[in-house]
């Protein structure tokens, strides 16, 4: 039988009568190759994955016949473990729970969100960014900044206002308007209403500046004509290092 035929016979089985729920199944997932029942992949009716599978299948097929998935391969297995025994992965939880949500498995997805290391991303950190002022914009206005004075340099500066109060703002910008820097060139975050503090802010530049694969590190930034105004409370350097 040629691997076409084979195929349309398969495809035949898979879309059969109730009882043939147990049909085996041969994946190619990312390039990496599983063996399951439909059954397993249909445990979620209301899934994305479910339906890859309800009526004629969805997907295309690889050279041999196997059912292909765009997908990290690599994570899909834990996927297969929650739909065959209900047990939640404790590795590789963030990249977990990206496939739960592509696939739509809504129960895992609700369980991994209840898990330490997505609550805590979640829940506590990105609803304290939520409450920082355009503080996904200034991270990329920092890294068009970095790259543009990157040139035969092994790092670039850029300059960060951190103002945790609308009080710490109007000093900031008085101490602006003296100390002898290009004021477009300092990117300035805050104030907000949380109570993560400006170290937990800059730990959190530093940690998203990083997850974007740049090599960062930051200090407070003092210069002679900072002494009145003790901008080191609002002015950070944070260096890029290329090489």
């Amino acid at each position: 039988m040629s691997i076409s035929s084979e195929h349309r016979s398969r495809g035949k089985q898979v879309t059969s009568s109730p009882q043939m729920q147990s049909t085996i199944v041969e994946l190619n997932v990312g390039g990496e190759m599983y063996t399951t029942t439909l059954s397993t992949l249909k445990k979620h009716p209301g899934s994305k994955l479910a339906e890859m599978f309800t009526g004629q299948p969805k997907l295309r097929t690889d050279s041999e016949g196997r059912f292909f998935i765009d997908r990290p391969g690599t994570y899909f297995k834990y996927i297969l473990e929650y739909l065959r025994s209900n047990q939640v992965p404790t590795q590789c939880i963030q990249d977990v729970y990206k496939e739960a949500l592509f696939y739509e498995i809504q129960p895992l997805v609700k369980q991994l969100e209840d898990s330490p290391q997505i609550f805590g991303e979640m829940v506590a950190r990105k609803q304290f960014l939520a409450r920082v002022p355009n503080y996904s914009e200034n991270i990329e206005v920092m890294i068009r900044i970095a790259r543009a004075e990157a040139v035969a340099s092994r790092q670039s500066s850029v300059m960060v206002c951190v103002v945790r109060t609308k009080e710490d703002a109007a000093k900031c910008h008085d101490a602006l308007n003296s100390l002898d820097m290009d004021k477009k060139s300092v990117v300035k975050f805050g104030p907000w209403k949380a109570t993560p503090s400006v170290s937990d802010l800059l730990d959190c530049i530093k940690m998203d500046i990083e997850a974007k694969g740049y090599k960062i590190s930051f200090q407070p930034h003092i210069t002679e004509k900072s002494m009145w105004f003790k901008s080191y409370d609002f002015f950070y350097k944070f260096l890029f290092s290329w090489w």
